[in-house]
């Protein structure tokens, strides 16, 4: 008799274990929780941009189900992908991208689970890597304008997912690698190489004409204030030797003779009282 009411006591026991299992559940600070009944989703608990709610909850024993979905951002890596860009190279392109769930009742409508949810954005960004690069040239893929195309590609999927009511928002998109397929890379390397030696070309000739025009507008302004000076040093003397006629022509024959035999070897011939030397015999005072 005591056996088969520790039996009884047992077994009242454990049915009661089981619906306290089936009644309490634990939402945890990270999680965010559907409650379905007969599969059909009921309610939300702790959703994200709610002021949250984690804790113990009830639900009705056998009749409601949790599915529980993170709070937190989440991220998966799409798998690498064939793309054609815009000046008609392939390239090998592989993105990662980093979502969150921001309404788990449409989330769990249109995906279920996580893993659906990972498949689907796969495809997307997929779709959007071929849209967008495909619209680029391969070099603005591999270095110039590699952020600004991963922008236009996280746009791209934000507007995606909002049209499919998929309760969730991309936060970010990276391209972690574009490379060329190994047949093509010689080539397009060699292209970029000759692009890049056109440029430097540009570059120094547009500065050898900078240059040129730098020297010619110097040599202008030189030769501009040379000509004034010799103008007003023309006109220095001249005031000058108006003053003393005697002086001005003692100090033209002077440069006469440092024009001539300045050198030391000027051979000339002339007549002994030619007025070229009357310095030479009579001194300044020379008429």
């Amino acid at each position: 008799m005591n056996q088969s009411r520790l039996i009884r006591y047992a077994v009242i026991a454990i049915a009661a274990l089981i619906v306290i299992g089936q009644t309490f559940y634990v939402v945890d600070q990270r999680q965010q929780a559907i409650v379905t009944r007969f599969g059909d989703p009921v309610r939300v608990v702790n959703a994200l941009g709610d002021a949250g709610h984690p804790g113990l909850k009830v639900k009705i024993p056998f009749i409601e189900n949790v599915i529980q979905f993170d709070r937190r951002n989440q991220a998966f890596e799409a798998s690498e992908e064939e793309i054609i860009a815009g000046n008609q190279e392939r390239l090998v392109v592989d993105a990662f991208v980093r979502y969150r769930i921001t309404n788990p009742l449409r989330f769990y409508t249109a995906l279920r689970n996580e893993q659906t949810a990972a498949d689907r954005l796969e495809r997307l960004v997929i779709s959007s890597l071929r849209q967008t690069l495909g619209t680029a040239p391969s070099e603005d893929i591999v270095s110039k304008r590699r952020s600004e195309l991963t922008r236009q590609i996280a746009a791209d999927m934000q507007r995606r997912v909002v049209a499919s009511r998929m309760g969730v928002r991309i936060l970010d998109v990276r391209i972690r690698r574009a490379d060329l397929p190994s047949a093509n890379e010689a080539a397009v390397f060699e292209r970029m190489k000759t692009a890049r030696l056109q440029e430097a070309a540009e570059i120094r000739a547009i500065g050898q004409q900078q240059r040129q025009q730098i020297v010619a507008d110097a040599t202008k302004q030189g030769e501009t204030i040379r000509g004034e000076g010799d103008a007003e040093r023309a006109k220095v003397f001249a005031s000058s030797f108006g003053r003393d006629p005697q002086f001005a022509a003692f100090y033209r024959s002077m440069q006469a003779y440092e024009a001539s035999m300045g050198k030391g070897d000027t051979t000339m011939v002339l007549s002994p009282d030619s007025e070229f030397f009357k310095y030479f015999e009579r001194g300044p005072g020379a008429r």
